[in-house]
């Protein structure tokens, strides 16, 4: 679906991504791991077309069943953080005008609808300044899924939540993945990261220090993996 090589992303002297070769195939749910500063968020912007990388290529390639090929700008929903919602504008306002940038076209039922699968009914016609760092991260997914992409980019996307938030991102979650569709998410969280990725990823000042398939090791012993990753960086 992409092949990423190698890429490498400069802020003035810092290396972000230092020649990273990474291929990603349709339908897979890769978990980024990796410290504060590895090159996890620099590499889901790069991969979303929200910057541009110093060296190196991403390729997209085409969809299983369609001649098209993914495109980064209609296929991609891309969930981080930081929430990028308009806080002066209701749910409904927010949802609508995001929708228009994709062109696509919800009435008012469907985006009610929208706005009470992620736990807000009732909510929707507030201002988003009223609402809880939890609530704008729960109408964030909603917008990510607005036009059903075929990849999810998530930046720490547990950010936020509460517990019942967080158990209604994972249902989303996994619900994607079994659909067929292609996720990668960066997270700091060893456990959840285990529990809905089927590919283990650690990156390390920049490139792919580890790299495997879930199934080849425990949860226990992905945990030894970073933390060794992790030793290795502090005494090198």
């Amino acid at each position: 679906m992409i092949q990423i090589r190698g890429l490498s992303k400069y802020f003035g002297r810092f290396s972000a991504l230092r020649n990273l070769d990474l291929a990603v195939r349709q339908g897979e749910f890769i978990a980024l791991f990796g410290r504060n500063g590895a090159g996890k968020s620099t590499l889901l912007r790069l991969l979303a077309g929200l910057s541009r990388p110093s060296s190196g290529t991403i390729q997209y390639s085409r969809l299983a069943g369609s001649p098209k090929r993914l495109n980064p700008r209609s296929d991609i929903g891309y969930l981080s953080h930081l929430t990028s919602l308009y806080l002066d504008l209701t749910a409904m306002e927010n949802l609508r005008f995001y929708a228009q940038l994709m062109d696509i076209q919800l009435d008012e039922e469907d985006l009610v609808q929208r706005i009470g699968r992620v736990g807000l009914a009732g909510r929707e016609r507030e201002p988003v300044r009223n609402y809880s760092r939890g609530m704008q991260q729960r109408l964030a997914i909603a917008r990510a899924f607005l036009h059903d992409p075929e990849m999810l980019l998530l930046d720490e996307p547990f950010t936020g939540l509460d517990q019942s938030g967080s158990d209604l991102l994972k249902r989303v979650l996994a619900d994607a993945h079994a659909r067929g569709k292609t996720c990668i998410m960066a997270i700091h969280d060893a456990q959840v990261g285990y529990e809905l990725a089927d590919r283990l990823v650690i990156l390390e000042r920049g490139a792919a220090a580890f790299d495997t398939p879930k199934s080849s090791l425990s949860l226990a012993e992905f945990r030894e993996q970073y933390m060794k990753n992790a030793t290795d960086l502090t005494d090198a």
